[in-house]
């Protein structure tokens, strides 16, 4: 949940009220000026967080900033401590414990689940340090960084992935060509913590485009003849802020509108202009991927080919090894319009897949720059040599 709506979860108010020391960061609640003892049986102070991803909480489960807590004989509290590791919760919060104390029925709210926690390690300092509160009454403000989302994720907060999701933050993306697969990249890049996102298409959204994107647009929609950059932009600008549409044809004259993007993703068809977009973006030192999807008749079933091709800053080379057909015409089924939604949507699993692993938002242990996915023997091949 946002900041805003966290302050109106239940308990919240009321551990303020009290005069705890309340913070809250994304989507998480802290309550600092914890007393507990360590395992020389000093009084120290640490930080107990909870994720908030629902007014109530829905999870037993709370971290804790500081040393290992111990009782009054200076023993581990380990009927509290689940495990002990370095954790990143993202927006800047880095735990050392994990405790569980699970009552049943479950905390019916945050001020019953984070206070009762606060009374379990109390009751241990006070033993040997009677006047030891963790109520001083202390104020932070709560730090509050404007989403780009409309509404909170609260998919990523309810899994704890923040950290994860806060390696796409910040970046510039482009997505040239909203046709089949360009469209479904969007669909996926603007569920994602991404600061721009930036489509390039001069054609307008039409009929035959309906059956192979994401969605069903009613076909007053489709009568209107929106561009369909303009027609994606509306529909994904209800959850991502930050969506601009250029309906426009790129050309020589106008391949400067991509000098501020961080990443490009490529799903258009023209060969002769994709090399002249690639030498561009190698010029600004941008890392992009190219999709490709082919698709033949066998008697009268399809077979189709899936291909995913990254170019980095260090390794370019290989996308002018024949794997990227640079002609205007491709001579094969799809070219002729024969329109697959859900090799479209493959097409752009597999480039959303390899961008987030270049950013290591997905783990990567073979790295290939190119790979290729045919139907009809359900196989990737990687090509690890093609830089």
């Amino acid at each position: 949940m946002s900041p805003e709506q966290i302050n109106l979860s239940h308990g919240i108010k009321e551990l303020r009220s009290d005069d705890y020391v309340v913070e809250v960061k994304g989507s998480f609640l802290l309550i600092h000026d914890v007393p507990y003892l360590n395992s020389k049986k000093e009084l120290v102070y640490g930080t107990l967080v909870s994720n908030v991803p629902s007014p109530r909480p829905d999870s037993h489960v709370a971290y804790f900033i500081g040393e290992t807590p111990c009782d009054w004989n200076g023993n581990a509290m380990m009927n509290l401590i689940n495990n002990s590791s370095r954790t990143n919760l993202g927006n800047g919060i880095l735990t050392d414990h994990m405790f569980s104390h699970k009552p049943n029925p479950l905390y019916p709210s945050y001020y019953d689940k984070m206070t009762t926690y606060v009374k379990i390690l109390l009751a241990h300092a006070q033993r040997l340090f009677p006047s030891a509160t963790a109520q001083t009454g202390r104020v932070i403000e709560s730090e509050h960084k404007p989403s780009v989302f409309n509404y909170s994720d609260t998919n990523s907060s309810k899994a704890e992935i923040d950290a994860v999701n806060e390696k796409l933050s910040g970046l510039k993306i482009g997505i040239i060509g909203l046709g089949g697969t360009g469209s479904y990249i969007l669909d996926k890049v603007a569920k994602t913590l991404v600061a721009q996102i930036h489509l390039f298409d001069g054609d307008t959204f039409k009929q035959n485009n309906a059956f192979r994107a994401p969605g069903a647009p009613t076909k007053e929609t489709i009568d209107l003849g929106k561009y369909k950059v303009d027609y994606f932009a509306q529909i994904y600008s209800r959850m991502h802020k930050n969506i601009s549409a250029h309906p426009i044809y790129l050309s020589e004259i106008n391949l400067g509108s991509l000098n501020e993007l961080d990443f490009v993703f490529i799903a258009m068809d023209k060969g002769g202009l994709k090399r002249k977009i690639f030498k561009k973006l190698e010029s600004l030192g941008l890392p992009f991927i190219d999709c490709g999807l082919g698709i033949e008749r066998e008697g009268d079933e399809l077979m189709g080919i899936v291909r995913t091709t990254l170019s980095t800053p260090d390794h370019r080379e290989h996308i002018y090894k024949d794997i990227i057909s640079f002609a205007d015409e491709q001579g094969d089924e799809y070219s002729s319009n024969i329109q697959i939604a859900d090799l479209n949507d493959l097409n752009a699993v597999f480039a959303v897949m390899k961008w987030k692993k270049y950013y290591r938002f997905l783990n990567d242990q073979r790295h290939e720059l190119h790979s290729t996915y045919s139907v009809n023997v359900n196989t990737i091949f990687n090509n690890d040599d093609a830089a």
